[in-house]
């Protein structure tokens, strides 16, 4: 699907599955144990950022650690001169500095340095967690949280698409666990200034691009799915797109991706 701007990723799957439970005039009455849809998600998507998000549905839960075995795809705007404690522009201002001297040159050389085998400190407000928590739920009831060891990441490509001071795009490819908040915000640093993201939209999860695979919010129905899937057969690794399942009652619908 197409994750909107604004929602977390849990709340896209929240949304997604009781649109497609009331289209199968399936009746859950909120208990749990009796769930005929399973639904999860392939990556966690930062709630200010929108793009691709792959979603399992039934047995496709199963298969989306070997469908996301790939590598990811960002563009991302980037703002010189001001920090903030999130790492975008949901957060409060913590730091603000002149960046005049910064030329488009100084930008695409420093990129170099951020290529290839790297290593990088995770966010604070991100999915990771401590004692079972997310660190972004600790920090928003205010309770001190130790910064992540720095750790490996890899980026197979990182270009600057445009300069016109203070923003700049970046197009960028990356492994698992990379943070391109943290990627803007180390940049900042090194061009002796500070730098936060203001749009990030990821073009591309394993196979699944945001051109040809996601869904609209307007196209989250069982038939536009399925229509999907039939397009995107050649990337199921030989699973067929769609299959009968069988449910507990007689007359409920399940839908498989």
């Amino acid at each position: 699907v197409r994750k909107p701007k604004g929602p977390t990723s849990a709340a896209v799957l929240n949304l997604l599955k009781e649109r497609l439970l009331a289209e199968a005039g399936v009746q859950t009455n909120g208990n749990k144990k009796n769930q005929v849809l399973k639904i999860g998600h392939g990556g966690t998507l930062d709630s200010a950022a929108t793009g691709v998000l792959v979603v399992g549905i039934g047995k496709g839960t199963k298969m989306l650690g070997t469908m996301l075995a790939g590598s990811k795809k960002y563009t991302a705007i980037g703002m010189l001169g001001k920090a903030t404690d999130t790492l975008d522009a949901t957060g409060k201002v913590t730091e603000e500095k002149p960046y005049d001297q910064v030329t488009k040159g100084d930008l695409e050389n420093v990129l170099q340095k951020f290529t290839g085998d790297i290593m990088q400190v995770p966010p604070l407000y991100s999915a990771l967690k401590k004692d079972g928590e997310r660190l972004s739920t600790l920090m928003k009831r205010g309770e001190a949280v130790e910064a992540k060891p720095a750790r490996p990441v890899r980026v197979y490509s990182l270009s600057l698409q445009q300069f016109q001071p203070p923003l700049f795009t970046l197009d960028v490819e990356c492994g698992g666990g990379f943070y391109v908040r943290s990627l803007v915000s180390d940049i900042g640093k090194e061009l002796s200034t500070c730098a936060t993201v203001q749009e990030l939209t990821r073009t591309k999860q394993g196979p699944f691009t945001l051109e040809e695979h996601a869904l609209q919010e307007d196209k989250w129905t069982i038939d536009e799915i399925a229509q999907s899937l039939e397009h995107c057969t050649a990337l199921l690794l030989g699973e067929p797109a769609r299959k009968k399942l069988k449910t507990e009652h007689p007359g409920e619908t399940a839908v498989i991706c």
